[in-house]
């Protein structure tokens, strides 16, 4: 088997829901050992959001493939000290997304790590950073959406609307990914550890900055135009004869002109100066939202398609989940494998851009628990102390 980028890496992750799991398992995809400390008895509460995938939760299979189960309640002392052993022999990376304090409360501050393990990258998720007057508020996916401004420019003018997926965790959860591996390159230089302060505002803050740049010095916001594009005309989505949805969009004048003459079939319309460029389109959405309408009326679904293709303008259909399931272009490529699950095998998305000289891990989604007896014997905890623990509630 060729080398994975982070075989050898063992990050030790306390870790719930979704930012800090799904940094985490970019990490395990790309080699690295990730144990993962969980509440004996309930474990990582992402474990109980619904049951749809033979019982498991849809969340927590998707982000905890490829890692091991450890249960310990790091409240208590003989566990605590089970944790400080298992980073201080083990552990390149710590990644904890706990409620405001709580690491530092359990002894996993930076300055107290560090000055243990002077090497270790430790990163802190929260939703708003470790200092400033948001530091110790609760922050959820779409609370953080909120405050982020993402969802004043998201939605129809009438209603704002959330993303349909957790898109403020996922922006987290990518950022520590790619700082831990920034921190792990320059460790190799320099043998020091580095301390990563992420928080979901900043994360999604960063994407926000098309709308904060549009709204710049004062100017109105983008608008929110539900799935349309609020500030390129056309370029949504548009009902055809047939029931059909087709997404297509428009980037420059020459595409206007052939779009004009070759969809439309009105190439008059491309020298219209009330529609000589894009500013001028979008103002005058609502007229020219009533000659494409006359035009695709007329059409099926695949016609259009058809056209837009003929005329190199770029389209898409609007999928729902079962067409993305059996999208042809993923089946083409082969991007889907299967991982087992407590529940037994099921199939899985391979992780985008996979290299071409390292295999990718893909290895089982972890029963509660599963791996804690055997990571208790690698640090030399005989059976005698295991069975204690147990008794005790500390694993």
């Amino acid at each position: 088997m060729s080398m994975r980028p982070l075989d050898g890496i063992t990050v030790v992750t306390l870790e719930h829901a979704i930012a800090a799991p799904f940094c985490t398992r970019q990490l395990a995809d790309l080699g690295a050992r990730i144990i993962k400390i969980e509440r004996p008895g309930t474990g990582d509460f992402a474990r109980g959001y619904d049951t749809r995938v033979h019982g498991l939760a849809s969340h927590f299979v998707w982000t905890n493939r490829s890692k091991e189960s450890l249960t310990l309640d790091v409240k208590h002392p003989r566990a605590a000290a089970i944790l400080d052993k298992l980073v201080v022999d083990q552990a390149d990376v710590v990644v904890q997304n706990l409620a405001p304090g709580a690491a530092a409360r359990l002894g996993l501050s930076w300055e107290r790590l560090s000055a243990l393990k002077p090497s270790l990258v430790l990163c802190d998720i929260s939703g708003y950073g470790a200092d400033g007057p948001y530091r110790d508020k609760k922050a959820y996916d779409l609370l953080i959406q909120s405050e982020a401004g993402f969802l004043s420019t998201t939605g129809t003018p009438e209603t704002p609307s959330k993303a349909g997926i957790s898109v403020a965790d996922i922006a987290a959860g990518m950022y520590a990914y790619t700082n831990i591996l920034s921190a792990l390159l320059l460790r190799g230089r320099t043998g020091r550890g580095t301390h990563i302060d992420l928080s979901m505002l900043e994360a999604l803050g960063e994407w926000m900055s098309y709308p904060l740049y549009y709204a710049f010095d004062g100017a109105p916001p983008p608008a929110r135009t539900g799935s349309a594009h609020a500030t390129i005309y056309p370029y949504g989505p548009f009902a055809t004869g047939d029931g059909g949805t087709v997404m297509l969009g428009l980037q420059n004048e020459r595409e206007w002109a052939t779009f004009c003459e070759v969809v439309l079939e009105k190439p008059a319309l491309a020298t219209d100066e009330r529609y000589a460029s894009n500013g001028r389109r979008n103002a005058a959405r609502a007229e020219l939202d009533a000659v494409l309408g006359s035009v695709f009326s007329g059409l099926t679904a695949q016609q259009l398609v058809e056209r837009l293709d003929r005329a190199q303008i770029a389209n898409a259909r609007v999928n729902d989940m079962s067409g993305l399931w059996a999208h042809p272009q993923l089946a083409a490529r082969e991007r889907w494998t299967e991982v087992g699950t407590p529940a037994g095998p099921v199939p899985a998305m391979l992780p985008p851009g996979a290299a071409s000289t390292a295999s990718v891990r893909m290895d089982p989604v972890p029963a509660l628990g599963e791996h804690t007896n055997a990571i208790l014997r690698e640090l030399g905890v005989d059976e005698a102390d295991i069975a204690s623990l147990r008794s005790q509630g500390a694993i």
